[in-house]
């Protein structure tokens, strides 16, 4: 399954011929997407402590340095095989800094790829919650954020997967279905079913969620 762009799969090719600008454009093209990830599985208790460009940093000097192990027997499409070095590197960090406290708790999942840190209900939940409110609106505002995370952590692991990785990530059907190791027509009812899950929970806040 080859999810990448004709312009990823050129770039690729330009850097197995040893070109290093393209190698640094390549690697730019994703680095957004990458911040989304990190942004929804980086642990609350972390936040003040790593920067998500420093994750992202740490993720491309190893990619860097595996590059030619990828393109000699690429295993997944190239963005993806760079979502999987990030999952590693988060779980590495969580880990370091966090402890038992990260596996007690339940917070990694094992997807298709392998494991990697749970979304974050926080985040999506301050995803959902319209921000833009008065700050007399305040309290408002977070009180509905708390009762949306409550919502979001009572879905199954997977299902919040499966919406964070179409609704935050912003993966494609293909890429999802990847990650998941299933089909396109699994991931694809998977997701429709978290999504009516999901929309029954925030029903009762028409109007306060986008």
């Amino acid at each position: 399954m080859n999810c990448d762009s004709s312009e990823t799969n050129r770039l690729l090719e330009r850097v197995s011929e040893g070109d290093g600008q393209a190698l640094e454009l390549l690697l730019g093209r994703y680095r957004q997407r990458l911040r989304r990830m990190v942004a929804v599985r980086l642990d609350q208790r972390l936040r003040k402590r790593i920067d998500p460009s420093d994750v992202i940093q740490e993720t491309y000097l190893e990619a860097s340095a595996r590059l030619t192990t990828y393109l000699r027997a690429p295993s997944m499409p190239f963005f993806l095989w760079l979502r999987f070095l990030t999952g590693q590197k988060l779980v590495t960090l969580h880990r370091h800094h966090l402890g038992v406290q990260m596996r007690a708790a339940g917070q990694e999942v094992a997807l298709g790829q392998g494991l990697v840190p749970g979304a974050s209900s926080a985040a999506m939940a301050a995803h959902f919650v319209n921000q833009d409110t008065r700050p007399s609106e305040a309290a408002i505002r977070e009180e509905l954020k708390e009762r949306v995370q409550n919502g979001l952590e009572s879905l199954s692991p997977l299902d919040r997967e499966v919406l964070a990785l179409r609704h935050f990530e912003q993966l494609s059907r293909s890429e999802i279905a990847a990650v998941l190791g299933v089909s396109e027509a699994a991931a694809g009812k998977r997701y429709i079913r978290a999504l009516e899950k999901l929309k029954q929970i925030l029903g009762r806040f028409e109007g306060d969620v986008p």
